[in-house]
């Protein structure tokens, strides 16, 4: 069975300049990479995807965001965490604890190198 065509359109593409990828903050091009590994991943499509992001676009916006682009991957982060809740067995405490844990393996890690939780660096 082959995989289904995906339509090059539909994915999300990466905010560029004339230098290349642009993200105003590490955790930003974080967010994007994630999105883009949980699809490959199979936990969601596009479409899924898609709708999630513009739910919380829509629900930022009618609580008064300006959409100005400077809050742009709040959503994203948000629409991944509604998604992440939805399609897995966490619970919303676990996955503070996992965003903390991430958070703190983050501030430790030096520049360039790999970001390891504690159970990453058991092994």
């Amino acid at each position: 069975m082959t995989a289904p065509a995906v339509q090059i359109d539909t994915l999300p593409r990466i905010p560029v300049d004339h230098d290349g990828p642009v993200f105003r903050e590490p955790w930003e091009a974080q967010a994007f990479a994630m999105a883009i590994k949980l699809h490959e991943g199979g936990l969601y499509t596009w479409t899924e995807w898609a709708e999630a992001l513009s739910r919380e676009i829509a629900a930022a916006q009618a609580e008064g965001d300006p959409d100005l682009g400077d809050t742009y991957y709040q959503h994203w982060l948000k629409a991944l965490e509604g998604l992440v809740l939805a399609k897995t067995d966490l619970t919303l405490d676990q996955l503070l604890k996992r965003k903390n844990a991430w958070d703190r393996a983050a501030q430790r890690a030096p520049h360039g190198e790999p970001i390891l939780l504690p159970e990453d660096e058991e092994e």
